[in-house]
């Protein structure tokens, strides 16, 4: 049981997935650390300032079940350093010999900034994945949907008419543009971090530059060319990315009443009003997304640091960054089953649909005769006189003398009694079309 909501047994499957608190549970987080040890040591050895044997030694032995945590935590605690209990039951299990070798000239910010990369690669994987799922559920919505009229709305009113494969596609284009920020960023962020105490690898003499590299790539990351402990951007830009991606899942979970996210035989949609059919899991979207942003704001924060290095900044990541990574990847999980389970009801699009939002098209039917800001007075006027008579728009136009001269009653039923999305449908295909051959041309997996 946790003290926090978020780690709650009854609700922490709201804030958090089990695949993500495999990358950011404490174990797992241990483990990473001991990793990146081993890999040091290894780099190490191969440039000759380590002993072989004693980088195959730490390789061995840096493994999570072999160590007193009991220890580490005391260490830890005792010293007030950071990973300074890591280092001291990570020697208590090496021979003698190997134990003056562990985190040769290597300080917090090697690690964990390192630790910070590798995570960015196994989240971004993730959300590639699953938001590469959800575009696909778009793009056939927004391919079955492309002529399937529904009242557009502006300024939370009904405004004129589009299609909700428009509003699909809509969704599914912003989507496809988190995938290519995620595609373009892979190269900026995945890279380690091996600097020693203000950056310069002065403790590895001339073979620094060579030893980073070699660290770099024994992990799979990029060389990241200069040290970046105080340039904090690259998270900042992974964590701003996810904040845009938990956004959009946001807007897309704003229910209005004509979609109805999937409910199961034993949902309950209110506990008093039994009629109900609340949008439970659309409510939660926005909520994470709230969370997200307010998280990645605090990352944000960081870009302001002193000098070389400013711990005041950097290890407010270490609360900030996983909140981040946990809250966006449960929104994707939820968002892929609402719109996977989505129920289109289309007749309440239709419904919805009052007549007045034929008002635009009035217009530019006026607008060539009449200019465009004389028509759009008259017809205002127009409009709002019948309204307050209780007319109909049919109604409302026709007993207008001042526009009757202008709107023959033949053309005006022709768009009375045709409901005219524009180029909507024409943009959904387009949307559709473009989203499926980049997919076909993109790998599955990133990076």
């Amino acid at each position: 049981m946790g003290s926090r909501i978020t780690d709650s047994a009854l609700y922490g499957h709201l804030w958090g997935t089990d695949e993500l608190r495999a990358i950011f549970d404490e174990p797992a987080r241990i483990q990473s650390w001991l990793d990146i040890l081993a890999a040091l040591a290894k780099a190490q050895a191969d440039a000759g300032l380590v002993p072989q044997a004693a980088a195959e030694a730490i390789a061995a032995n840096a493994r999570l079940e072999l160590l007193n945590l009991d220890l580490v935590q005391e260490e830890t605690r005792r010293s007030g350093h950071s990973t300074l209990g890591l280092i001291r039951g990570l020697q208590e299990v090496l021979p003698p010999e190997a134990r003056e070798w562990v985190y040769y000239g290597a300080t917090v910010q090697d690690l964990t900034d390192t630790w910070t990369a590798l995570a960015m690669k196994q989240v971004g994987g993730i959300v590639w994945r699953d938001l590469r799922l959800i575009e696909g559920v778009l793009l056939d919505l927004a391919e079955r949907h492309r002529g399937t009229i529904m009242a557009g709305r502006t300024h939370g009113q009904l405004a004129s008419p589009i299609t909700f494969g428009f509003k699909a596609a809509g969704w599914a284009d912003e989507v496809r543009r988190h995938l290519h920020r995620l595609n373009e960023s892979s190269g900026r962020s995945l890279v380690g971090q091996l600097g020693g105490g203000v950056g310069s690898l002065a403790f590895f003499g001339d073979k620094g530059l060579d030893l980073r590299n070699r660290f770099c790539a024994l992990l799979g990351l990029g060389d990241p060319v200069i040290s970046w402990t105080s340039s904090r951007d690259r998270v900042e830009e992974f964590v701003h990315l996810l904040a845009l991606v938990a956004s959009t899942l946001a807007r897309i979970g704003t229910e209005i009443g004509e979609l109805r996210e999937p409910a199961g035989p034993d949902s309950v949609g209110s506990i008093t009003m039994p009629h109900k059919r609340n949008p439970e899991m659309s409510e939660h979207l926005v909520t994470l997304g709230r969370m997200v942003r307010s998280s990645a704001g605090v990352v944000l924060e960081g870009t302001v640091q002193e000098h070389e290095r400013d711990g005041r900044s950097w290890k407010a990541e270490w609360v900030a960054f996983p909140e981040v990574c946990l809250l966006t990847a449960t929104a994707l999980q939820l968002a892929h089953g609402i719109l996977a389970g989505l129920e289109v009801d289309e007749a309440a699009m239709r419904r919805n649909l009052s007549g007045w939002e034929v008002s635009e098209k009035v217009l530019s039917l006026l607008a060539p005769r009449l200019g465009k800001h004389r028509a759009q007075a008259l017809l205002q006027r127009a409009l709002a006189e019948g309204r307050e008579k209780g007319l109909s728009v049919r109604q409302s136009l026709a007993s207008s003398d001042v526009l009757g001269a202008y709107l023959e009653p033949k053309v005006l039923e022709s768009i009375l009694d045709c409901v005219d999305a524009g180029a909507a449908p024409q943009m959904a295909d387009d949307v559709v079309a473009r989203g499926r051959s980049e997919r076909a041309e993109e790998p599955e997996v990133w990076p």
